[in-house]
């Protein structure tokens, strides 16, 4: 399975400190070398730079495709562009992502998407987890935004609603 992946789920799932997921469930992950530029850069408001450096799961991978990557930075910040593209290139089976603007951009190149709230669902899925309500919750606390009817639908799709 492929997996790219932009910073959003990187940063939501290592404030959590749930990091190891991603690899569990789904391998290696790549991330153009954009997403590595934020996720690597010090941020009082990120995790640790050293959560990302001693992931030996977490693959750097240039895009080649420059015109199409300032073609969608026209709208979207270059990690959110290079994920798009490297998604696009690799023929990637998910592209991890969060954001809105990015998602529909992603959507309507026909780039199959998961986000954070994904991630959480399968590791349930998959008996990571034992309930989604705790988890979303610690999310939340760490400033990850959702409103109240996603909040309930993810909890439906979970079962715990």
């Amino acid at each position: 399975m492929t997996v790219v992946s932009n910073t959003g789920p990187l940063i939501a799932l290592a404030r959590i400190r749930e990091i190891e997921w991603l690899p569990r469930l789904y391998g290696d992950i790549l991330i153009p070398e954009a997403v590595h530029r934020e996720i690597m850069t010090p941020d009082k408001k990120r995790a640790g730079v050293d959560t990302f450096v001693n992931a030996a799961w977490l693959h750097v991978e240039p895009v080649s495709e420059q015109a199409a990557v300032s073609q969608l930075r026209s709208t979207l910040d270059a990690g959110e562009s290079e994920a798009i593209v490297l998604a696009l290139e690799r023929e990637a089976d998910i592209l991890l992502m969060d954001e809105a603007l990015g998602r529909r951009a992603a959507d309507a190149r026909g780039v199959a998407l998961s986000g954070t709230l994904g991630v959480l669902l399968l590791a349930k899925e998959e008996k990571l987890i034992d309930d989604v309500t705790s988890v979303l919750d610690r999310l939340i606390s760490t400033g990850f935004r959702i409103g109240d009817a996603l909040y309930e639908f993810v909890l439906e799709q979970a079962g715990e609603a």
